[in-house]
């Protein structure tokens, strides 16, 4: 059913890339964007017709349609040269956990750890390992960012947070391929406690997702929840607490443990291509420089099992609101006062997944990443109330925290100078394409009220009941449109910006 659809879908954007757009007459100023604006949008883009927008869906079909749409309507055209007008075409190898064992032996006696204490994934259709031996490694990595251990046909046991020493180290996903490229056989990864177990468990426990470009992994990877982590290091004699705190220091070798361990998993391996959506506003006076807007369409999609009453993972804050803000901002620099330079406007895939879509793009361009002066990532936009100070992730550059001050000012924002948005700059889009050399910012409420946004992670993140509902408050998010509108006119200015 799903290739049909999708044709009907890619007709669809056929039709409206050879469409010219009505454009309405300029004006003197950007009208406001409402909360009604956002709620329409949201309602679709998170309504169980769309059955979470997971990539390679059918609910993806229906969210490409939709987002071209809009933009087409807003004055947005594809981007020339394209193969595919519209779409960024993105190759996936997704593999499914059909199964899996692990079954622990310390110092020759079986630990039994719980069954919802470990999730596994097997890299290849089945995988069977036997007397494997643990190293518990800390990050994974010394403070140059190389791994600090011998892992080779060994498990290692890494922490999941960001290493509290070194400068621009790795994330974990991707220490925990620098594991396997050191011939780990196996990599499982201690959650943290900043993302709900449950929450994780529902995400990554059934279906893996990498570029079909990407390094294979090992053999068997995996999450261990806090609990049955440090259970396992008490069975091995040792003290859970002190490992970490051990592991603190840039010099660490990793801890060999007492410890051998069995593993089986069998898992369905399915290739496919999911899709970016890409459109460009054509500037008055291009000067060869462009503003990059971008937010993933993506969700976890039908997140689930059978027999619950809700299985769909609408994600209506993260990330349907992020997807109205851009429509809406689209289409007030498209019928409004056009803007100098050219600005680009990216709907991402596979976010939820490792922000795989922006490192895709990141890798393959649509416009050259030297061209553009900013990116401006719009992401879980729906959290705060008007009147929330301006958080900025991805500040420390003087010029452009001036343009972002001067936006927010004038609109009568206050700034929120104290840097507790920093810990999410690795887990948004703009950090794959700031890993290129492109200034790239995250600027709302969203991520000033530490508060409210730990209660949303803390409770509908990543579950079916981030739905849309009259409980969501748009009024921060309209005003953050309204700002990514200030910033995409003041950065698109030849005269108020120079391009750098």
């Amino acid at each position: 059913m799903r290739h049909s659809s999708f044709r009907a879908a890619i007709a669809a954007v056929a039709l409206l890339s050879v469409t010219p757009a009505v454009s309405a007459a300029p004006t003197k100023g950007d009208a406001p964007v409402t909360e009604a604006d956002l709620a329409a949008h949201m309602k679709i883009l998170a309504g169980d017709a769309f059955e979470g927008r997971a990539p390679g869906t059918e609910g993806e079909d229906r969210t490409i349609a939709y987002i071209v749409g809009e933009w087409a309507k807003a004055g947005l055209e594809a981007v020339p040269g394209s193969a595919t007008p519209w779409l960024q075409p993105v190759p996936f190898v997704e593999t499914q956990a059909l199964g899996g064992t692990a079954k622990f032996t310390v110092q020759g006696r079986n630990l039994a750890l719980a069954n919802d204490g470990i999730v596994l994934t097997g890299r290849d259709a089945s995988v069977s390992l036997v007397g494997v031996p643990a190293v518990f490694v800390g990050y994974g990595v010394d403070g140059a960012g190389q791994v600090n251990a011998d892992v080779k046909g060994k498990l290692a046991i890494m922490m999941f947070d960001n290493a509290p020493f070194g400068d621009k180290l790795p994330r974990y996903r991707e220490r925990r391929q620098l594991l396997a490229d050191a011939g780990a056989s196996a990599v499982l990864v201690i959650a943290t406690d900043a993302v709900p177990w449950d929450a994780l468990r529902e995400s990554v426990g059934s279906k893996v997702m990498r570029l079909a470009s990407a390094k294979s992994g090992a053999p068997v990877s995996g999450f261990l929840s806090p609990e049955a982590a440090d259970a396992l290091l008490k069975a091995s004699g040792q003290d859970g607490a002190a490992l970490r705190e051990a592991a603190k220091s840039p010099d660490y070798k990793g801890a060999t443990l007492p410890v051998t361990v069995d593993f089986t998993a069998q898992s369905a391996i399915r290739p496919f291509a999911s899709h970016n959506i890409v459109a460009k506003l054509p500037g008055a006076k291009p000067d060869g420089k462009a503003i990059l807007f971008l937010g993933h369409w993506d969700h976890l999609g039908i997140c689930a099992p059978e027999g619950e009453a809700d299985r769909i993972c609408n994600g209506a804050v993260d990330n349907a609101s992020g997807i109205a803000v851009l429509i809406e901002v689209a289409k007030r620099l498209g019928r409004g006062a056009r803007p100098d330079r050219d600005i680009y406007f990216l709907a991402t895939t596979a976010e939820e997944k490792g922000l795989l879509g922006a490192h895709y793009f990141a890798d393959h361009p649509a416009v050259p990443l030297s061209d553009i002066t900013v990116a401006l990532n719009v992401d879980t936009i729906a959290i705060s109330p008007r009147g929330t100070p301006v958080a900025t992730i991805g500040r420390g550059k003087p010029a452009y925290d001036a343009v972002v001050r001067e936006a927010a000012t004038k609109l009568g924002r206050t700034l929120d100078d104290d840097g507790e948005a920093d810990a999410f700059i690795q887990r948004q889009d703009g950090w794959a394409l700031g890993a290129k050399g492109v200034t790239s910012l995250m600027v709302g409420g969203s991520f000033s009220d530490m508060k409210l946004l730990e209660a949303f992670l803390g409770s509908d993140y990543h579950r079916p009941a981030d739905e849309f509902s009259d409980k969501i408050p748009l009024g921060g998010a309209a005003e953050d449109a309204d700002l990514h509108v200030a910033l995409g006119r003041a950065f698109a200015d030849t005269k108020r910006w120079p391009g750098k």
